[in-house]
């Protein structure tokens, strides 16, 4: 079978072949750099982006190991409120392709190409990946499942190989997805065109929240040169209540180097060799924000199950308020932390607010050790130890010279009196 190289939203990935590389382009374009109110130019990913180690073939083996990101989740504690049946999740991509069995039967009723395709019909790869990591369906020989694997996927194809999307189509995708009753939407291409220049894809947002419908968006894979920068429509999350934006963190918590940075950033999920489902079937490996969102997704579905009732703001405030942090408040890297799905749904208490910033602690836990000055030279407390020795010491040496004399002169006198 031909190797057919997936690219896409935000994908990171070895591309197979010039011609592969030249389609690959259009749609990157899209998904990456451009979406605006016209076509996109033609692009590349960014550079300084690590690659796989490997290609991503469609129709690829099943890896039988059990990945990183999951290992990180107790999954029986996490599933032991359900796996998010009743909950669709709509994708906004590439489409999903239906011949990969483990996303096959998650599936949902519905979708629609914004393209002339078949929203079942991924030749890109990317939406496929996406939908995976959202409710991939646990099967025997891979070690890969999703966070979510009894919710259901909505694909809304509104990018392929021939045609980028715009904002527009971005727009008319999202309120597409809400027509037809999603909980989430996961969006994970954006654009960092002035939003003064995209108004109907706030129009979109704001159709969303007004249906309480939450969208996960993903940062963007600009931040390689440390620079802050907005991609829309994650970065809508700083006006209106119903969006989430993710980055991706790496092995240790961090902020995966690639992950876009920015005051728009809510939360982080993992994003660097993430495994998921691929057309024609078998599992591949990829990195990018791209792949943090539907992680995230996934979690917001497992939630939303849990507590139908809940807002897209208070999912939101949930998941913040629970993420694993790695410092006591938010940043411009990963937001208020990393998303642990368990911690948000042990905590049934609803959230009323934004998270607060962790306090100092005065418990004697270790958390309050302050670094001791360092002395050059004796210290105060050497100095005093240092005389003590020496009285001792002095005290020692009188004691002993006092005894020895006394003896020295009864043995003399005892001597002389013979």
């Amino acid at each position: 079978m031909e190797s057919r190289q997936p690219v896409g939203s935000r994908a990171i990935g070895h591309r197979a072949g010039h011609r592969r590389r030249t389609t690959g382009a259009l749609v990157t374009a899209a998904c990456i750099v451009g979406l605006s109110s016209a076509t996109a130019a033609p692009a590349v990913a960014d550079e300084n982006v690590p690659l796989n180690s490997g290609e991503c073939k469609f129709g690829a083996d099943y890896i039988k190991e059990t990945p990183w990101s999951l290992q990180r989740i107790l999954t029986n504690q996490m599933w032991a409120y359900g796996k998010g049946k009743g909950i669709r999740v709509g994708v906004v991509d590439t489409g999903i392709d239906a011949q990969n069995p483990q996303i096959k039967d998650a599936i949902g009723s519905g979708g629609s190409s914004l393209v002339n395709g078949k929203p079942t019909d991924d030749k890109v790869g990317h939406g496929t990946k996406v939908a995976g990591i959202i409710a991939a369906r646990p099967m025997k020989g891979s070690g890969f499942y999703g966070i979510a694997p009894e919710a259901t996927v909505v694909p809304f194809q509104q990018t392929s190989q021939e045609k980028p999307g715009t904002a527009d189509s971005l727009a008319t995708a999202i309120k597409k997805a809400v027509d037809e009753n999603v909980d989430i939407i996961n969006i994970s291409q954006g654009t960092a065109a002035d939003p003064r220049l995209l108004p109907t894809l706030e129009r979109a947002v704001k159709y969303a929240e007004t249906h309480e419908v939450l969208i996960v968006a993903s940062a963007g894979n600009g931040g390689a040169d440390g620079g802050e920068k907005d991609m829309w429509p994650a970065a809508y999350s700083e006006k209106y209540p119903n969006v989430l934006a993710v980055a991706a963190s790496d092995r240790n918590n961090e902020r995966a180097p690639f992950s876009q940075s920015g005051k728009f950033v809510q939360i982080a999920a993992p994003g660097v060799d993430m495994v998921s489902t691929v057309p024609d079937g078998g599992n591949c490996v990829d990195q990018g924000t791209s792949f943090a969102a539907p992680y995230v997704a996934g979690a917001a579905a497992l939630l939303k199950a849990k507590h139908t009732k809940w807002t897209p703001q208070q999912l939101i405030w949930q998941l913040e308020k629970t993420a694993e942090r790695v410092r006591p408040n938010r940043n411009d890297f990963i937001g208020w932390g990393v998303v642990d799905p368990v911690a948000a749904l042990n905590d049934d208490t609803v959230p009323t607010g934004e998270p607060k910033p962790d306090k100092p602690s005065n418990v004697a836990d270790g958390s309050n050790i302050h670094p001791v000055a360092v002395a050059l030279g004796e210290s105060p407390e050497d100095r005093r130890a240092r005389y003590s020795i020496y009285i001792v010491g002095g005290g020692l040496l009188a004691v002993g010279t006092v005894v020895g004399s006394a003896i020295a002169l009864r043995d003399w006198r005892r001597r002389t009196e013979i």
